[in-house]
């Protein structure tokens, strides 16, 4: 497949999460749980027959670790659709970006450049702009927005924790164990909430499946193959439309409106997440 087409496809496909949580009607724990069951179900006959499943304990320890981090993403992040617009909600966990740069300063002195700053200023402005500056002077913060912002750290730590391992390995059998250790974490934590499993309606498991076959299995295959083939930067900085296209679909098929200020504060944290992707040129001596 043409890696741009591929790409295109992909980020199509994990647009549609965010509404298929909103359409289900079942906790988000186990929209997540899932989400993970019925792409790892898809997974395992191909890699049993490929027979590609043989790794390196440590490189099995990491991908199960960075499924653990995965797991609580998509938890929280569920959490937070089910509170706040399904636009927002994905907006707000693409900050993801912003704290993958802050991380790598603070924790392996990688340095950013001036553009990164800037770009995480301006993602900040549109923050308060989202938020609403009244709203945060007195802290009185839309507990969606703070589960979004969770998962976006949360996703910048799985970031973190697994961009070494993809490239040593190959994509299927690290998403193989990265999905065991986080279908295993989603239905401990759902059976402890005592959510119910099984009795759903037709609607419900339709989403449910949709979430793990279009948006877990085929979204980051296809996106994950575009990665191997595409520059890295163009990558993120494409991905940021994702955020658009859950926009478009949630306003045909959910009925969802945005506040002027959502609008203009959206429009601001993507201006920010874009400026952070590009890299000033060096300066040559004269």
């Amino acid at each position: 497949m043409n890696p741009k087409l591929s790409l295109v496809i992909g980020i199509i496909c994990i647009s549609f999460s965010p509404i298929f949580v909103k359409l289900a009607d079942a906790p988000p724990i186990i929209c997540a749980f899932y989400r993970i069951f019925f792409a790892w179900m898809l997974l395992l006959p191909y890699c049993i027959y490929q027979g590609n499943l043989k790794m390196q304990r440590k490189d099995i320890l990491l991908a199960m670790v960075g499924g653990l981090v995965f797991a609580s993403d998509i938890a929280v992040w569920n959490l937070s659709i089910k509170l706040i617009s399904a636009t927002v909600s994905t907006l707000v966990a693409n900050l993801a970006p912003v704290w993958v740069g802050l991380l790598s300063y603070l924790l392996f002195g990688k340095r950013s450049g001036w553009l990164f700053w800037v770009g995480t200023g301006i993602a900040i402005v549109g923050m308060v702009v989202l938020v609403g500056a009244s709203n945060l002077i007195h802290l009185q913060l839309n507990i969606g927005i703070l589960y979004a912002v969770a998962s976006s750290m949360l996703y910048a730590i799985y970031i973190l924790t697994t961009k070494d391992i993809l490239k040593r390995i190959s994509t299927l059998p690290f998403m193989f164990y990265n999905m065991v250790a986080a279908g295993v974490f989603l239905l401990i934590v759902s059976l402890v909430l005592g959510d119910d499993l099984f009795h759903y309606n037709f609607k419900t498991w339709g989403s449910l499946a949709a979430m793990g076959i279009i948006c877990q299995l085929t979204g980051w295959v296809t996106i994950n193959y575009a990665i191997s083939h595409i520059e890295s930067t163009k990558i993120s900085i494409t991905l940021l439309s994702q955020t658009v296209v859950t926009c478009l679909l949630a306003v045909f098929l959910l009925g969802e409106r945005l506040e002027l200020k959502e609008i203009i504060g959206s429009v601001i944290v993507l201006a920010g997440i874009a400026v952070t992707f590009l890299k000033s040129k060096p300066q040559q001596s004269i």
